[in-house]
């Protein structure tokens, strides 16, 4: 493997409602809301949820997609199918965040063995949604 210092810093989550969209991905998946307030004030463009100390997801509202103009036809990536966004945890976290979905009602997937990813085959792993659609895995290579 190369020598590689690159990481993910964020993803923007095309959602219907910002707000409760955190408020599902803290309530449910345990992340930790970002500039929620001062989005709420008006004063942050999008909120955010944080994964961990070095990625967060960006909750953007679809109806903000005709501004994007970053690139040639940004705004059409509203919508725009990704497959999934995968993450990687611990065995306990993977153990938590499959009981967090399933006390919030959250359909899932079957889990999975020895699916290939980034670090090889995982343990286990499961499929889920949020609520305006975007799908997630979760997964865990490890035993502890």
């Amino acid at each position: 493997m190369k020598d590689n210092t690159a990481r993910l810093d964020h993803v923007v989550l095309w959602v219907n409602d910002p707000l409760a969209a955190v408020e599902f991905y803290e309530k449910t998946l345990g992340f930790t809301p970002v500039r929620a307030d001062a989005y709420a004030e008006g004063k942050a463009p999008f909120p955010s949820v944080r994964l961990n100390d070095e990625t967060i997801f960006d909750l953007m509202a679809r109806e903000k997609a005709p501004r994007m103009a970053m690139v040639p036809e940004a705004a059409a990536s509203s919508g725009h199918p990704v497959n999934h966004i995968c993450i990687a945890l611990t065995a306990v976290g993977f153990d938590a965040l499959h009981a967090r979905l399933e006390e919030h009602g959250v359909p899932m997937s079957e889990i999975s063995h020895d699916a290939f990813g980034a670090l090889g085959n995982a343990q286990r792993s499961f499929y889920f949604r949020d609520p305006d659609g975007n799908i997630f895995e979760g997964r865990h290579y490890d035993t502890a």
